[in-house]
């Protein structure tokens, strides 16, 4: 796909503090339980490759708000009730959005919910071309192209002017796009003891979910089987103790600016420069070597 990133990263942060009137609202026909925008759902093998990069704490799920229409389809969890998939609350596994100080669409450094792969300086990924660049990355926005949906690099050019999006014919060929059953096991996920999930869902709500949280799913994720609900517990429980056991420089990023941040949308201009770095993330190779 042809887009012209420089300067924007509409797909990687959440900007609708910048545009309320013009940012793109839920996509999907359920409501998650949680308020991350452009949340990108990682395949199972993907879950496992950042796990094993050691990156493991850098996951965060999602799930979804039962359809009204269909009575008993869900379960109730905190009071709320979950979407299913055969009794068991069903999930994906994304990227962690901190806010960081960014400066998109030719704004000043503004506080703003951001991809945890996200250089806030030069507005580039992290882990770009790598082997665990996410597969849903790597063909946006082509599968909104192929699904006859709005893409984001046309709501920035709506909302801030600029041409964005340079090629408006989907690819053929592409990997990530899995609908329907074939996404259960490799995509969305089924968790299978909601009772280990109390607390969970109001704190997704509020959130704020915990380290522990967060490893509880992502080792369902990885024990997951391709095309079942089934979840192989032995390895879902040695990946959860392999998450909370990780220390990487994520956990560190995301705290210091957890900390920093002041009101979403406002300005950033006494944030800390190369934060990201000291903790030992990779760096970007600027627009200039991309240019080149």
């Amino acid at each position: 796909m042809r887009v012209d990133c420089e300067g924007c990263a509409g797909c990687c942060l959440d900007w609708r503090p910048l545009a309320p009137d013009d940012g793109g609202g839920r996509r999907g026909p359920r409501e998650p339980l949680d308020d991350v925008y452009n949340l990108v759902p990682l395949t199972r093998d993907e879950v496992v490759a950042f796990v094993e990069r050691g990156v493991g704490d850098a996951m965060v799920p999602r799930m979804w708000a039962a359809s009204e229409e269909r009575a008993g389809e869900g379960v109730e969890i905190d009071g709320v009730d979950v979407a299913a998939i055969g009794g068991r609350p069903a999930f994906f596994v994304g990227l962690r959005k901190p806010p960081k100080p960014v400066a998109p669409f030719g704004h000043s450094r503004r506080w703003l919910r951001s991809c945890v792969f996200l250089d806030p300086e030069t507005l580039q990924c992290r882990i770009h071309g790598d082997d665990e660049y996410p597969a849903e990355c790597a063909e946006y926005p082509g599968h909104n192209l192929a699904l006859e949906q709005e893409t984001e690099c046309e709501r920035v050019e709506s909302a801030f002017g600029g041409e964005r999006l340079l090629d408006d014919e989907a690819p053929e060929g592409q990997r990530g796009l899995l609908l329907g059953p074939q996404a259960v096991g490799s995509k969305v996920f089924a968790h299978p003891d909601p009772s280990r999930l109390g607390g969970a869902v109001e704190r997704m709500r509020r959130g704020d979910l915990t380290a522990e949280d967060r490893a509880e799913f992502v080792g369902v994720a990885a024990g997951s089987r391709p095309g079942s609900v089934e979840v192989n517990e032995e390895r879902a429980e040695r990946t959860r103790a392999e998450v909370l056991e990780t220390e990487s420089w994520v956990s560190d990023a995301v705290e210091e600016w957890t900390d920093a941040a002041g009101e979403l949308g406002s300005e950033a201009t006494d944030a800390p420069v190369g934060a990201e770095e000291a903790f030992g993330a990779p760096e970007t190779p600027g627009w200039d070597a991309v240019r080149e």
